[in-house]
């Protein structure tokens, strides 16, 4: 099965950079066959036959060893982000300005009233996501989710790659 794993708060300049090459290499290690990298933030696409909660676990541990600390791993099959994608109550907006902050449980309904530095931000929930389209553009939103702590996010263009690349 085709799985795509996002990893969360991946450094990928400076000190404790984890290189999309040795990202690679771990998912190889693992036995992840067809292992892939997708631009320098923690994308990789792989096939594997095991279940979420196996993937997940496999290569937070492995990448924790690596590391020298925790690493958050988020895991999607390839079905599920093209349903993200389907999902995106934001589809009229540029992919650059909508994100999907990937979770690992469906998002508290709270999300949606449970939040600070609200400027033009509009957010919508998913099934384990939590959409916003930043109008103004991320870069300069104030917004903090508290819901979305232990997540992370990729912007549309990003996720429908992803989903592009996990159809091949």
């Amino acid at each position: 099965m085709k799985t795509i794993a996002l990893l969360r708060a991946v450094n990928v300049g400076g000190t404790g950079k984890l290189p999309m090459a040795e990202l690679k290499a771990v998912a190889e290690e693992l036995g992840f066959a067809n292992a892939r990298t997708y631009i320098a933030s923690g994308n990789l696409l792989f096939d594997s036959g095991l279940d979420e909660a196996e993937v997940k676990s496999k290569l937070e541990k492995r990448l924790a060893a690596y590391a020298g600390k925790a690493v958050g791993i988020l895991v999607r099959s390839a079905k599920e982000m093209a349903e993200i994608v389907a999902g995106n109550p934001f589809a009229e907006e540029p992919g650059n300005r909508v994100a999907a902050i990937f979770l690992d449980q469906a998002p508290p309904e709270t999300a949606l009233t449970e939040y600070r530095g609200l400027n033009d931000e509009r957010v919508a929930l998913g099934r384990r996501e939590i959409y916003v389209h930043y109008p103004s553009g991320q870069g300069v939103s104030r917004l903090v989710i508290p819901a979305a702590k232990a997540g992370t996010a990729r912007n549309m263009n990003t996720v429908v790659k992803l989903t592009e690349l996990a159809r091949e």
